[in-house]
């Protein structure tokens, strides 16, 4: 495929696209700039041109004219390109059950609280016992992944019993969600904080994307209160392997989880979900891992999908694999 840019004005000195795949400088041609781009495995890309304007040296992005799909996401406003058989997910317009969000603040082994909102059904009162799902990066997931319709039309149609829904955010996350011993010490204890408030039922599920992914995995082995663990895209990162991550300033410390994570065995009865886009950079880190987990005895399941490192891959990714994970852990 070819995205082009028109500029039969010459309005640009230079002109690059900005994406997870094919990302580099344009070329100019006659009327414009192009780029060729590999969609192969792929039903969605978001992108957008920087454009450097003549007689200026800063890049400004810019939205695809041609293109008439946009997307928001966590770095503002894409272009959204959709191959022909790509659908959004049918729970994004089912009915679904009223709720409400109060925020809540909870304890942590750091000097400062764990920032959160307790999404319920209405008429789910504190004092009734009812499954717990905890979602990192939860402002994120509800924003752009749409985490409280996902749980309402769900729920609405009976795939899953009323439950709440904790959409956690971190004050520092690449610090916290790094494979932090602090960090997992902390969700413990917010944990604790929220049973006194709120009946919990069952097994405490926790989910995240990323960095959240990761975050979800190693303080959920650690709690006992956890039956669900589901990753999305996890930054399981290989020393071997994640050469452009291993910049990152914790990358020795999440190295040396992951390693902990392909040895250990399961501490419990714990139903483990990976999923991650089959042209990410770090697919066959959480494919292996998976598949190293499975052999030490662990639950898992691991699910690849066309699509990259955002949250509308992550939203269109939820089903079915969470509500499978949840309904066993669940009893349903």
């Amino acid at each position: 495929m070819y995205l082009r840019l028109g500029d039969r004005e010459r309005r640009y000195d230079a002109v690059a696209l900005e994406a997870d795949v094919s990302a580099g400088p344009c070329r100019l041609e006659r009327r414009g700039w192009t780029r060729e781009v590999g969609t192969q495995g792929l039903w969605r890309l978001e992108y957008r041109f920087l454009v450097t304007r003549r007689r200026r040296v800063r890049q400004e992005p810019i939205l695809d004219p041609r293109c008439p799909d946009t997307v928001d996401t966590e770095w503002g406003t894409k272009s959204e390109w959709r191959r022909s058989d790509y659908r959004e997910p049918d729970w994004l317009t089912a009915p679904t059950v009223a709720g409400r969000t109060r925020p809540l603040d909870l304890p942590t082994a750091y000097r400062i609280p764990m920032k959160t909102r307790l999404w319920a059904p209405a008429g789910l009162r504190a004092a009734d016992p009812a499954p717990l799902l905890v979602c990192h990066d939860g402002d994120h997931y509800e924003r752009y992944a749409a985490i409280t319709q996902w749980a309402g039309a769900h729920i609405a149609a009976g795939v899953l019993p009323p439950f709440r829904l904790l959409l956690a955010d971190a004050h520092r996350r690449n610090s916290w969600y790094s494979a932090s011993p602090v960090y997992a010490r902390s969700f413990t204890k917010a944990l604790d904080e929220l049973e006194t408030r709120y009946a919990v039922r069952g097994w405490v599920a926790v989910m995240g994307a990323s960095l959240g992914g990761l975050a979800a995995l190693h303080a959920g082995v650690r709690d006992e209160r956890v039956g669900v663990v589901f990753s999305q895209s996890g930054s399981f990162f290989d020393p071997w392997i994640s050469q452009e991550d291993n910049g990152f300033r914790d990358f020795d410390r999440i190295a040396d989880e992951v390693r902990e994570l392909k040895r250990m065995r399961p501490p419990r009865r714990l139903e483990v979900g990976l999923s991650c886009g089959m042209r990410e950079s770090n697919f066959d880190l959480n494919e292996s891992l998976e598949r190293m987990m499975a052999d030490h005895g662990w639950r898992t399941v691991f699910t690849g999908f066309p699509d990259l490192h955002n949250y509308t891959a992550w939203r269109d990714n939820l089903d079915p694999v969470l509500p499978s994970l949840l309904r066993r852990a669940w009893g349903m």
